[in-house]
């Protein structure tokens, strides 16, 4: 498949609810962890969540993969002082999907999913690409431009997802038949709006 387009990819930038509950309807469900640990914001990181007035701050980067195969990327960032309070589960989350933590718990909110194209020579594509071929022993597609970006709030303290999708995502649907029990700890939301950003709870 060649370069992936907007058009090809919006059922799954627009999907609301759990990411990883629509991947393991496809299939067997993995996370693959990549990296955890201090490091510097990237600057729409920083205009979403603001520099940290304490301490440093902390990101995650995963590959989400089904049956084997790599369909997403993803990087998660918050202020490291978090963790010591509202994020506190998230140091001990290993390679289970973070989303255990985002739909089980009733407090925690969500704000609308914003579409974005990467540069092909940004900073977060050219760190995403030695992270791809370094799991996966193959470089990331050519057409690995489209993600979409939220940010989740609990108690005060957010943090921001980053999910940066294949070409070859387009070929599966995020609303497939009941092929297999989802999840327990994870739930999909009816589908809303990709604009007008406003929190919302996720279910």
């Amino acid at each position: 498949m060649g370069i992936a387009s907007r058009l090809s990819l919006r059922a799954w930038l627009r999907a609301p609810g759990s990411l990883s509950a629509r991947l393991a309807r496809h299939g067997r469900f993995e996370v693959q962890l990549l990296r955890q640990a201090t490091a510097k914001l990237r600057a729409p990181e920083r205009q979403q969540l603001g520099r940290p007035r304490r301490g440093c701050t902390l990101v995650r980067e995963v590959v989400l993969r089904v049956d084997g195969e790599p369909l997403v990327w993803a990087r998660s960032s918050l202020h490291k002082s978090t963790l010591c309070g509202p994020w506190q589960a998230l140091k001990g989350l290993g390679r289970r999907p973070l989303a255990e933590l985002l739909y089980q718990d009733r407090r925690v909110q969500r704000s609308t999913l914003q579409p974005k194209r990467l540069s092909p020579c940004g900073p977060t594509r050219r760190h995403m690409q030695y992270q791809w071929l370094q799991a996966t022993g193959a470089p990331a597609p050519a057409g690995m431009l489209w993600a979409r970006h939220s940010v989740f709030r609990r108690k005060g303290a957010l943090l921001r997802i980053l999910e940066l999708f294949p070409p070859a995502v387009a070929a599966l649907s995020p609303y497939p038949g009941p092929r297999r029990p989802t999840l327990k700890t994870l739930a999909c939301a009816p589908a809303g709006r990709l604009h007008h950003p406003q929190w919302r709870r996720p279910r």
